[in-house]
């Protein structure tokens, strides 16, 4: 049994579930999350989580010098494999993660933090752990992410098809339309194997807002407020789904913003 032991970092929990550790490395991790019951929830949540990062930083990737950030990847040693069937499905995510590495070597600071890789939360709570990954995910975003004209309503219209017919929603671009900020693109995005609505705007005041949309049972709940990466966090749900509208804005500017909204847009 261990009894003294150093907690593993969210670098090298992401290493295990990649299944880029030694095989001595990995069964010293899993001895830890066996005894640590909050170790054992970190690697659960980050597990869990399977947002498209590729995506937010696809700007930033473009930007990079490729050919040198490639060049510094394959010069790097290659580690002893211990994958597992627990962990090979999220192998793919390692690469992205290796590019970003580099990205950061070429002088593109990216906090690590923005990575989903924050401490604090609890996987128990499901409507919280949801709303906790979408802030980290949102928080990777800058006004440069968003930029671009407005698309016309009949490319609105056809971003939100898809939304509708994963989340059983009626949506419409009056419907999400907010108050003074501007829509950018709507994504259909996945959270622990469920269907996530995303909508993305830029406020030309305080930068990227999104309103984002999740299957849930929790009930219905009235709106609340909370912060995140910096961030304010209007939600609520009804009786099978919930919401929320993040942003930089003031807390009573996100409230009147969602209060408009929420009665807009129904299931």
């Amino acid at each position: 049994m261990i009894t003294k032991y150093t907690i593993p970092s969210d670098g090298e929990l992401t290493a295990f579930i990649d299944g880029e550790l030694t095989a001595e490395e990995a069964a010293r991790i899993e001895a830890i999350a066996k005894q640590d019951e909050s170790v054992a929830e970190r690697l659960e949540f980050m597990a869990r989580a399977s947002l498209p990062f590729a995506q937010a930083f696809a700007p930033l990737l473009r930007e990079a010098p490729r050919e040198r950030l490639e060049a510094m990847l394959a010069a790097m040693p290659a580690r002893e494999s211990a994958k597992s069937a627990a962990v090979a499905a999220f192998a793919t995510r390692r690469g992205f993660l290796g590019a970003l590495a580099a990205s950061l070597v070429a002088g593109i600071a990216i906090d690590r933090a923005v990575l989903g890789l924050g401490r604090g939360f609890s996987v128990r709570d499901e409507n919280s752990e949801w709303r906790a990954v979408v802030a980290d995910y949102i928080s990777l975003y800058t006004d440069e992410t968003l930029a671009g004209p407005t698309p016309a309503r009949e490319s609105q219209a056809a971003q939100l098809v898809p939304l509708d017919d994963k989340l059983g929603l009626s949506l419409s671009p009056e419907a999400v339309s907010l108050p003074g900020v501007d829509f950018k693109r709507a994504l259909l995005l996945q959270y622990d194997g469920k269907p996530l609505a995303q909508i993305a705007y830029l406020d030309p005041e305080t930068g990227p807002m999104a309103l984002c949309i999740v299957r849930s049972n929790a009930g219905p709940k009235a709106p609340d407020l909370e912060t995140r990466k910096g961030m304010n966090v209007v939600y609520w749900s009804n009786a099978t789904h919930a919401f929320m509208l993040i942003g930089h804005a003031a807390a009573d500017r996100m409230a009147a913003i969602a209060d408009g909204v929420r009665g807009r847009v129904a299931a």
